[in-house]
């Protein structure tokens, strides 16, 4: 009998996986930090872990460039299923696979309600090279229209 079809792999996890769960960061991950940390020596200001109330989703982008209207996520490849690095957990399958798939489908909603809203989403992978991360999100910047520009002041 798989582990799938155990009953008791429905069960949520053990207190001592939900704390250790507890402890994982939301923000100021190393990734984060680092990408964060090239971008200011770039000259670039942004907001941190700021919630935006769209129609439809309430993304928490960890970085967000308001003028620019450009909102960066660096995913964790366990949490968003890095197709390089992710894998399925072996214990406790039936918790698990759901939870992650609804990181993906939130991942998705957020995204579409973002460019509704006029916003270009950036998804950098935790794995990434910091400095190619920060590149290409500055290259995403720059690319930003003037007329954009404008028109959010």
């Amino acid at each position: 009998m798989s582990h799938r079809s155990n009953p008791e792999s429905l069960t949520p996890p053990t207190p001592g996986r939900s704390r250790n769960m507890a402890a994982i960061r939301r923000r100021d991950t190393k990734p984060e930090r680092a990408i964060r940390s090239l971008l200011h020596a770039a000259g670039k200001r942004y907001r941190v872990d700021v919630r935006l109330d769209l129609e439809g989703a309430r993304p928490r982008p960890d970085i967000l460039f308001t003028r620019a209207r450009v909102a960066v996520f660096v995913d964790g490849c366990f949490w968003h299923c890095c197709p390089e690095h992710g894998r399925q957990p072996s214990v406790n399958g039936g918790y698990w696979g759901p939870k992650l798939e609804r990181n993906i489908a939130r991942d998705r909603n957020a995204d579409a309600a973002l460019q509704d809203a006029g916003w270009t989403v950036v998804r950098v992978w935790e794995h990434e090279d910091p400095g190619d991360a920060a590149e290409h999100i500055l290259s995403v910047l720059e690319a930003a229209s003037p007329e954009q520009r404008r028109t959010r002041r």
